[in-house]
């Protein structure tokens, strides 16, 4: 994407992340500011980062409403929640949601990211969601999930997409979600209390499909399923106020594509509701049509005041590569480590780490590096209950926008 078409999309869109598949109506009032960014050190991949504004408005104008809304460069994501509209613990929520972007991909193989092969998508979609809670007399939340969605997505060409290289067809999805979760955590970089069991199916119908690529060397299916699931713990030591977190995911699809297998990649802890990081790899470079995903999260304060502290992280994965793009290693691994600092009442956090993905493929063989920027204002910090609600986290599945506009300024 040239410089001066990103700039100009970039003003005339004004703003950009997907922020979806939230798993209830959050009922306490939330307004975020988030960035994330991975610098590779060594190879080149695809520019991965997100900065978004992030609000959760409760009791709008006075009534069982709430607004949720996430702004960031180029997208925007709104949804609005009727609460008890279904029943006592019955809500109904519509979605609207576009902009550019957010459909990008990038093809990496082999620890390369090729251009050529890799290629621009812009879209919207509208969704119309059930939440229902099941145990409303009891602390932890068990809530269910129907969700069911249409998007557009059309693609064009980057500069480096080769000239033979044919392009997916524009197309329509329709897709339905379902779930059920126990409990949930907050959508803040190190939350110091949270608990998760969940089990989620997704089935995605697209109105074209077929063969693309070169000489029709790949497919995008006609329908996809995926089914994953979660289990999370996050707690802090009251007067030590060390935090650990501790996270297995599993996932397998059926028909899986480039576009319905699961990515796995990088370090950006709200890049996605259900994160598949793995430190020290390009943001996404692995592609699986099934996994088992181990990740782990220390932080422990070194100061009195314990407004400095260090982050100890790691992850641990099993995969079953998507074909065509499989790896001589089925286990990967990668740890990190960071230096952050912690406001008074945590109103805003920062953490610098550095990150070794130790089966990473580069030209020198195995083992690559990478630099992890994270920022988080909280505008609630000070009102925040001394227990946090168990509101889902944030899924800026398809933030791609800002990476894209970096591309478009800096060059791929």
């Amino acid at each position: 994407m040239r410089p001066a078409c990103s700039l100009w999309f970039l003003l005339t869109v004004g703003l950009l992340t997907h922020l979806t598949c939230q798993a209830q109506i959050d009922p306490y009032k939330r307004q975020l500011l988030q960035f994330g960014y991975n610098q590779p050190i060594e190879g080149r991949g695809p520019i991965a980062g997100y900065a978004f504004y992030y609000l959760n408005q409760p009791n709008l104008a006075g009534r069982d409403l709430t607004l949720r809304l996430a702004v960031a460069p180029t997208f925007l994501n709104s949804e609005l929640g009727f609460r008890r509209t279904l029943g006592p613990h019955t809500d109904l929520a519509i979605g609207l949601a576009g902009g550019g972007f957010g459909d990008s991909y990038s093809e990496i193989r082999q620890g390369r990211l090729i251009d050529a092969e890799s290629f621009t998508g812009h879209g919207g979609h509208a969704s119309l969601s059930i939440y229902h809670r099941f145990n409303p007399e009891q602390r932890i939340p068990l809530n269910g999930i129907l969700r069911g969605l249409v998007d557009y997505t059309v693609y064009e060409r980057d500069d480096d997409t080769a000239d033979t290289f044919v392009l997916p067809p524009d197309h329509t999805t329709y897709q339905f979600r379902a779930g059920l979760r126990w409990g949930g955590r907050e959508p803040l970089l190190t939350p110091r209390l949270g608990m998760e069991l969940s089990a989620w199916y997704e089935g995605r119908i697209r109105s074209e499909h077929g063969t693309y690529g070169f000489a029709g060397d790949r497919v995008l299916e006609a329908n996809a399923h995926r089914f994953w699931g979660r289990a999370l713990l996050a707690l802090t030591l009251p007067r030590l106020e060390h935090t650990f977190n501790l996270t297995i995911t599993v996932g397998t699809t059926q028909n899986p594509d480039r576009f319905s297998g699961y990515r796995l990649g990088g370090a950006l802890p709200l890049v996605s509701e259900f994160r598949l990081d793995l430190p020290g790899y390009y943001y996404q470079e692995i592609t699986a049509r099934q996994f088992l995903l181990f990740n782990a999260l220390y932080v422990f304060p070194v100061d009195s005041a314990k407004r400095w502290n260090i982050t100890g992280f790691g992850a641990v994965a099993g995969v079953d590569y998507l074909a065509g793009l499989q790896q001589a290693d089925d286990w990967l691994s990668g740890v990190g480590l960071g230096v952050g600092y912690t406001s008074p009442r945590r109103v805003w956090q920062v953490i610098l780490a550095y990150a070794y993905g130790f089966d990473a493929i580069r030209s020198h063989g195995r083992g690559a590096q990478s630099v992890v920027l994270l920022l988080q204002y909280d505008f609630e910090a000070r009102r925040r209950e001394a227990y946090p609600s168990a509101a889902p986290v944030l899924d800026p599945e398809r933030a791609r926008g800002l990476e894209r506009w970096f591309e478009g300024i800096f060059g791929r």
